[in-house]
């Protein structure tokens, strides 16, 4: 309220406003809480909705009528603007009252059929001469038609001003050439404030492109949302609308600030010192599925990343189904770009697990079906160069994903079943090399201790040992959590890579030493040569026969202790049946030509269990006397 005086022409008493005038009031204007005591001739001239009413009035035969004026825009504040220029008083036109003093003279029809250059036109040249061709000014009077959104709708004032900032904001700055009143204050040709003419120094912080950010980032959601319709109608870039979008949800949605690591819009323009911030109270779960239906098709780390942020938040405020999908089918189309930390959304739902597998399994679909059409639409032989990024896509994403199962593997919640699923999303073309996921088991065997040896070999299954590297079969081989079966077909396939690459090796040899031969070597022999000569696979070649040897004797030793073993049971039992002293268990021990000093009942069960082992015992003793011939730990 402007302050009680002679200077304002009213003064306020109360709930009452009155004239300075000193003639005595003959009508009253209420609005909402307020009372206005006014003279009918200031008011009658000018405003012809106000003739109406006081006519209609006159057959109450009041003296002083009481006339209230129901949704007035503006309230008693933009009334008391009216009710100064109805009596000759200077009123002052800004850019955060003229659309409310705009919609109030259409409200009481203070037309030119009244009076000349009446409040109507005035308000409306003030709005188009001044408001229309300054950014700042713009953006208030958006932000002041808020209350009266739908009247200055129909006086089309909204759209004036979306397609005034749209047009601003789509042209370059350069062109308006220097001095430029941009931020409502000049700047010099280095882009450093202007005061009465002397350098500030001050600088704007925002790069060309991003200038305007800040200030729209003060809107509403809904007129955000259309300001960013018209820009898109007008032509502008889908990066510069991906990037305002950004910076609005990052300002207004605080997990997503906090998770992208940096705090979005703290850095204000010169505009932005007068603006008012958007309403505290704004629903954000409706300002997230408005966001991720403004965003544009866009690729990129920055905004993989982004998209990424706003699925964790979806999960964290229970966003619709349909909003989740579109984050995670965008997500898909740029999964290459995604990293493993951002990939690691928590499961707030009701569940045991710590992470969300299930939206990362969505996206790995997603991403599957979109390079089978990319496949399916550009084959190899008509765009080569195609096919080969889409390959590299599908390695990276493979790799990606095989460092996410190898990082939720020790959650001891994780179902054999999710990490199964999560490893065979991808094809089987995508991984050249399968150790990542023989990393990934190892971690989750590790966390997962009581899972049985039918269950480990069920999740093997998904692993392809001839895609093993040499070091990962080293390393299996001699893994106790693995179970036995397992490390038989490692130790095959690794006698195989090893025999491929000692074959490599001596063809590389005879090569060279050729002296008529061509100087070239096939690829796959160069790399298993190099291999060889660089880690002395030579000796761990030796080594490996002479470990299998070991473990065909110790079988059949095992077989012979087995059937000596069930022949001593055999007599056991025929020496109890018989009570004669010769039929003892030391007269027994000779017969079979057994050397054994005490007696067999005196024996210790430890020593029985030392004599007599089981064939998986006896392959243990043999993998740990090998094992100290290998690293410990596979990473």
């Amino acid at each position: 309220m402007p302050p009680s005086g002679k200077l304002s022409g009213f003064h306020r008493e109360g709930h009452h406003w009155f004239s300075d005038s000193g003639l005595p009031s003959d009508i009253t204007v209420l609005i909402e809480d307020f009372n206005f005591h006014l003279h009918k001739f200031p008011l009658v001239s000018k405003c012809g909705k106000i003739v109406r009413v006081y006519e209609e009035s006159k057959n109450t035969k009041e003296k002083n009528p009481t006339m209230v004026l129901e949704d007035f825009p503006g309230g008693p504040d933009t009334f008391l603007i009216v009710a100064k220029f109805c009596y000759g008083f200077r009123v002052e036109l800004t850019a955060k009252n003229v659309v409310l003093v705009h919609c109030a003279a259409e409200y009481l029809e203070m037309t030119d059929e009244y009076e000349e250059y009446n409040l109507l036109t005035k308000s409306e040249s003030f709005f188009h001469k001044n408001i229309l061709r300054n950014w700042k000014d713009c953006i208030l009077a958006l932000q002041s038609s808020e209350p009266i959104l739908s009247r200055a709708e129909n006086l089309h004032l909204v759209n004036k001003c979306l397609n005034a900032l749209s047009m601003m904001a789509c042209t370059d700055p350069s062109l308006f050439g220097w001095p430029m009143m941009m931020y409502g204050s000049f700047q010099s040709p280095g882009g450093s404030i202007l005061w009465n003419g002397i350098n500030t120094g001050a600088r704007i912080r925002t790069s060309e492109s991003e200038w305007w950010f800040e200030d729209i980032s003060y809107l509403s959601v809904g007129l955000f949302e259309r300001l960013i319709k018209t820009m898109r109608s007008r032509g502008m870039r889908p990066e510069s609308l991906a990037g305002a979008i950004m910076y609005y949800s990052k300002k207004h949605l605080p997990g997503l600030g906090r998770w992208q690591g940096g705090q979005g819009g703290t850095t204000r323009t010169v505009a932005s010192f007068s603006l008012t911030p958007a309403s505290a109270t704004v629903n954000q779960k409706v300002l997230l599925e408005s966001m991720e239906k403004l965003l544009p098709q866009k690729k990129g780390k920055s905004f993989c990343r982004f998209l990424l942020g706003l699925l964790r938040v979806a999960s964290i405020l229970n966003a619709s189904q349909t909003c989740k999908e579109s984050l995670e089918q965008r997500i898909g189309m740029q999964l290459e770009l995604a990293t493993l930390d951002s990939l690691l959304i928590p499961a707030y739902a009701d569940s045991d697990a710590l992470y969300n597998t299930d939206c990362i399994e969505h996206i790995v679909h997603h991403f599957v079906r979109m390079e089978s059409n990319l496949t399916a639409f550009s084959p190899s032989s008509l765009d080569p160069q195609a096919s080969s990024s889409s390959s590299e896509s599908l390695r990276k994403v493979a790799k990606l994903v095989d460092s996410y199962i190898g990082e939720i593997a020790s959650d001891v919640n994780l179902k054999p079943e999710k990490l199964r699923t999560l490893a065979q999303a991808l094809p089987e073309s995508s991984r050249s090399l399968h150790d990542g996921l023989y990393r990934a088991l190892d971690i989750y065997f590790k966390a997962h201790p009581w899972l049985s040896d039918k269950e480990k070999e069920e999740l093997c299954n998904i692993i392809d040992y001839q895609k093993l590297s040499i070091h990962a079969c080293a390393h299996a081989s001699q893994n106790d959590r693995l179970p036995l079966r397992v490390v038989l077909q490692v130790l095959f396939f690794e006698q195989l890579h090893l025999r491929t690459a000692l074959a490599g090796c001596v063809n590389t040899l005879h090569s060279e030493s050729a002296p008529a031969a061509p100087a070239r070597l096939s690829a796959r022999g160069a790399t298993t040569g190099e291999i060889v000569q660089r880690d002395g696979w030579v000796s761990v070649v030796r080594e490996n026969r002479v470990l299998k040897v070991d473990m065909d004797r110790m079988s059949t030793r095992v077989g012979e202790l087995e059937e000596e073993f069930s022949k001593i049971k055999k007599e056991m039992k025929t020496a109890t049946k018989s009570h004669s002293a010769r039929d003892s268990p030391r007269f027994l021990a000779r017969k079979l030509g057994c050397k054994l000093v005490p007696r067999f009942s005196d024996a210790q069960p430890e020593s029985l269990d030392r004599s007599i082992s089981t064939p998986r015992a006896s392959v243990d003793r043999a993998r740990r006397s090998h094992k100290s011939r290998h690293t410990e730990s596979f990473s």
